[in-house]
């Protein structure tokens, strides 16, 4: 369906996508005040370590996961939107190893501005990726708002004692990367100038799904997606988690066409500045600053990153003993 919308759709926000995360330095400092949702017996993950969903355990073998997602568009295309948010929002599931199976949309929309019939598209795209994922989408929420924001509120299911987590981690394992970077960087070169990327719209689109089985036929108990915080802040949380170190070996990382280009003509989004300076001072780095900011990307639907390896997948690192005190991440 072709519908016109008064300007382009990514004009309508500040920012976009995962890229407009609260940084991760101010959210850790609001989330370590906090006692209730600390795990219990019964609540296996909760915010202590900033994991990809909560987890409570309903019976012996099942548990439930819980998460939401939402943010402003990325694209300008609004079926496409809808289609990323809801693959955004299903990766959560998957990256704690369980199968989402129902989920609500969260809808915003700035009701004055934007005809309120377009948010028809959105909706359909996130019912299209649902349907693909075997996820019932039933109903939702929506307000009016000065910018457009859509996402959803996913429950799934899974083994709680096979989950992926995020302090599962332990010194050797090998990092495996299953989608590739420079999201960030690419959907702000397309805010800022129209150009359409159909590589960065197929990457944000994929289902996480067949990763995150994949890690589990593989043995893996250690995972979490990468999104707004990139790479380097993501495996910052995980090693934090874990009480291990890390290195990355930045020439095995893989990324969409334009990425390093889009780079060095100065298209790299806010939220991948705020990353880097967050993570920098736990980075000890054997290259130049560029490759720093890619690995820090702020990406919108981006792939798992697993503690194993994965057939077909890059293994972009390892994890290491923690050396002492605080985290350490070493790029060469």
């Amino acid at each position: 369906m072709t519908l016109e919308l008064p300007a382009r759709l990514t004009q309508y926000a500040a920012g976009g996508g995962c890229a407009c995360k609260v940084p991760p330095g101010e959210l850790d400092r609001v989330l370590d005040g906090l006692t209730a949702g600390r795990a219990t017996a019964d609540l296996l993950v909760g915010v202590e370590n900033g994991d990809d969903g909560a987890v409570v355990r309903i019976d012996g073998g099942r548990a439930v996961i819980v998460t939401a997602d939402f943010f402003t568009p990325v694209v300008d295309d609004l079926r496409d939107w809808g289609r990323i948010a809801a693959a955004n929002a299903l990766s959560d599931v998957y990256a704690m190893g369980g199968e989402p199976l129902v989920a609500v949309n969260l809808l915003a929309w700035p009701r004055d501005v934007l005809p309120f019939e377009l948010a028809a598209e959105v909706l359909a795209g996130g019912a299209e990726v649902a349907q693909e994922a075997g996820c019932h989408l039933a109903g939702g929420h929506s307000i009016d708002d000065r910018e457009p924001k859509y996402g959803l509120a996913v429950t799934g299911l899974g083994d709680p004692d096979r989950l992926l987590r995020n302090d599962a981690g332990e010194p050797d394992l090998p990092l495996t990367l299953t989608k590739p970077l420079g999201l960030g960087i690419l959907n702000n070169r397309h805010k800022a100038t129209g150009e359409s990327f159909p590589e960065v719209v197929e990457v944000m689109t994929a289902l996480n799904r067949d990763a995150s089985r994949a890690a589990l036929a593989a043995g893996a108990s250690c995972a979490t997606d990468i999104t707004g915080f990139g790479l380097l802040g993501h495996l910052l949380k995980l090693c934090r988690a874990s009480g291990v170190d890390a290195e990355i070996d930045a020439a095995a990382v893989t990324y969409v066409e334009g990425a390093r280009q889009s780079l060095a003509a100065g298209f790299v989004p806010g939220g991948s500045r705020r990353n880097l300076d967050w993570v920098r001072p736990h980075v000890a780095a054997q290259v130049e600053d560029d490759e720093l900011v890619l690995l820090a990307d702020a990406q919108t639907s981006g792939g798992l990153l697993v503690a194993g390896e994965l057939p077909g997948h890059p293994v972009v690192g390892r994890l290491l003993p923690r050396a002492g005190g605080e985290a350490r991440i070493t790029v060469h």
